[in-house]
C-alpha cells in the first residue's frame, strides 16, 4: 500500500497521479480508512471474524473479464460516491487505486497491491480505478447480503444517516 495526496492534474484516471507528498497510515486510520496487509488468507479469516464479515464473493476488473463493457465499468467506478455499509476490499492479484476524501475535501490516493485489505467505512466519499495494467482481483467482504448501491454525492446525499454518522465521528 501506498498512500499519497492526489496531484489533481488532467490525465488518464488510471496513472499514478502521485503528488510527491505521502499521506501517513495514522491519517488514514482519522479518516476511519483501515489497512492491513494480509499474506495469507487466514489473515483475512481473522479479520472477517473479529468484524463479523459473513459473506464474501471475488470480482475480476479487466478488459479482457468485461469486454466492452469494461471502460464505462471503470469510469462508473469513478464517479465519487459513498455506501451505507463499509466497503472492503482483500486485493488478490493485481493493482488500483482508492481515492478517499479527507477532512478538508481533498482527494487522498491509496495504491492497493496483492495482499492488501482495506476498510472504508460507511458515509466515506471514495472512488475507485484499475491502474494502467487494466486488471485487479478482488475479494469482496460484507457483513450481511451484499449492499451495492453507489450513493453520487450530491446535497441530498449528505443529509443520509450513514454520511451524518462519518462526519460526526471524522
Amino acid at each position: 500500500m501506498k498512500s499519497y495526496w492526489f496531484d489533481n492534474t488532467v490525465g488518464d484516471q488510471r496513472e499514478d497521479h502521485d503528488s510527491g507528498r505521502s499521506v501517513d497510515p495514522e491519517y488514514l486510520s482519522k479518516l476511519g480508512v483501515l489497512y492491513r496487509h494480509c499474506p495469507s488468507i487466514e489473515a483475512v479469516d481473522s479479520i472477517a471474524s473479529e468484524r463479523s464479515y459473513k459473506n464474501r464473493d471475488e470480482i475480476i476488473v479487466s478488459l479482457e473479464k468485461m469486454g466492452s463493457a469494461y471502460e464505462d465499468k471503470v469510469k462508473a467506478f469513478f464517479k465519487e460516491h459513498l455506501h451505507e455499509d463499509e466497503e472492503i476490499r482483500y486485493i488478490l492479484d493485481g493493482e488500483g487505486f482508492f481515492d478517499v476524501r479527507s477532512i478538508d475535501d481533498e482527494w487522498v490516493r491509496i495504491r492497493l497491491m496483492k495482499g492488501d485489505l482495506i476498510i472504508l467505512p460507511a458515509g466515506i466519499y471514495h472512488r475507485f480505478t484499475t491502474d494502467s495494467k487494466n486488471y485487479i482481483k478482488a475479494m469482496r467482504l460484507f457483513k450481511d447480503e451484499p449492499k451495492w448501491t453507489p450513493l453520487n454525492r450530491a446535497p441530498e446525499v449528505d443529509k443520509i444517516r450513514a454520511r451524518r454518522e462519518y462526519i460526526s465521528r471524522a
